[in-house]
């Protein structure tokens, strides 16, 4: 291994120093890059994956609906009820329309995704080195675990140290069985509340970042307090919060007083969910989902209060009604409608460049 550039560190758990030849770049699923070629940059995306750990039983009176074939005439139902179609939680079964859709996404301007899926929910890094091969867009691996509902039994027994092993494996030298190396831990998933093994799982993800100097991205539980409670752990155990993405933000907090409380911990800001616009969304009820004009007035109200270095976006893609083969908006969306929308209420194309590309970059590159 070329040892060339290397700077040590030392890891607060381990007590001891470490080298990485990581250091100043990204790493994908071909390799090493330097992160100026990194381009727009959505981070938080899925191209294969299962989702089946999420399914729920459609309404009284709509069964029929949870088998039924997908196509026109049921689209829009799909749209408000995506986890009632069982079908539709496969998107590993989607390679061929993904690699047409990634295609679409660098004719219009995208440059890299960041792919969020982890063990237990059906990672598949041959598939995502092909993607990236066939397409030329950057595919960025995602290592660790997601919420504790698909942690194997196995994964439960593990000790902390253990954790942090596998998961520095799967960015130095391959995952699932691979030469295949992840260039980001998450996404690490949690719950409300933090379930035991979820907690093992986020201090074990700290102690890796503290090896690794890696970029971490986070899935908190559906509520207010659990950003915060996440970072409060990833503190305790020496995790470098400047780091670390918190996702999801735009389906978990609504208050701007505590949205900026939250920013104040320094995590970037993710708001993901370009594209969904739920009437009910059925893992937590209470919650109005916003549209996507929402989101862009929320971006709008952070960069004002400050926090334009520390704002990320993407779409989270992780169902089959999201790909246009169904009618769906498309890993494209966010460059082609809703850049304009941002453009059309007052952030610049500086605060534009700097969210779809100079944060990523600082975020995606290892310390």
């Amino acid at each position: 291994m070329d040892m060339a550039g290397i700077c040590p560190r030392k890891s607060p758990q381990r007590k001891f120093y470490v080298m990485s030849p990581l250091s100043g770049k990204v790493q994908t699923v071909l390799g090493l890059m330097d992160p100026e070629r990194l381009g727009r940059t959505m981070t938080h995306e899925h191209l294969t994956m299962t989702f089946e750990c999420c399914y729920v039983p459609p309404a009284p009176g709509q069964e029929d609906n949870s088998s039924a074939r997908i196509e026109l005439k049921n689209v829009h139902w799909l749209q408000q009820n995506p986890y009632s179609h069982r079908e539709n939680l496969l998107l590993c079964q989607e390679i061929e329309a993904v690699r047409d859709e990634l295609m679409c996404f660098k004719k219009a301007g995208g440059g890299t995704i960041v792919e969020n899926t982890t063990t237990g929910i059906t990672r598949d890094l041959p598939a995502l080195r092909q993607l990236a091969k066939d397409t030329g867009v950057n595919i960025v691996a995602g290592a660790g675990y997601y919420v504790d509902v698909t942690h194997s039994d196995e994964t439960r027994k593990m000790t902390v140290e253990k954790l942090t092993d596998v998961m520095v494996n799967e960015v130095s030298h391959g995952a699932d069985g691979t030469d295949i190396r992840c260039g980001v831990i998450g996404e690490i998933g949690t719950g409300w509340p933090i379930t035991d093994s979820e907690k093992k799982v986020l201090r074990a993800t700290a102690h890796a970042q503290a090896q690794l100097g890696c970029p971490v991205i986070i899935h908190p539980g559906r509520n207010p307090a659990a950003p915060g409670e996440i970072i409060r752990i990833l503190q305790e155990a020496g995790g470098d919060i400047s780091k670390t993405v918190m996702s999801h933000l735009d389906r978990t907090i609504f208050d701007h007083g505590e949205l900026l409380e939250f920013a104040k911990l320094g995590s970037y800001l993710e708001y993901d969910l370009f594209g969904t616009e739920l009437l009910d969304y059925p893992f937590n009820l209470g919650i109005d989902m916003p549209s996507d004009s929402q989101r862009v007035q929320t971006l709008a109200f952070l960069i004002k209060e400050g926090y334009e270095d520390r704002i990320v976006i993407a779409h989270d893609i992780h169902t089959k009604n999201r790909l246009t083969k169904y009618g769906g908006h498309g890993y494209s969306h966010i460059l082609q409608n809703i850049v304009p929308k941002m453009l059309s209420r007052g952030i610049s194309q500086k605060q534009v460049d700097k969210i779809l590309i100079g944060n990523p970059k600082q975020w995606l590159t290892f310390k």
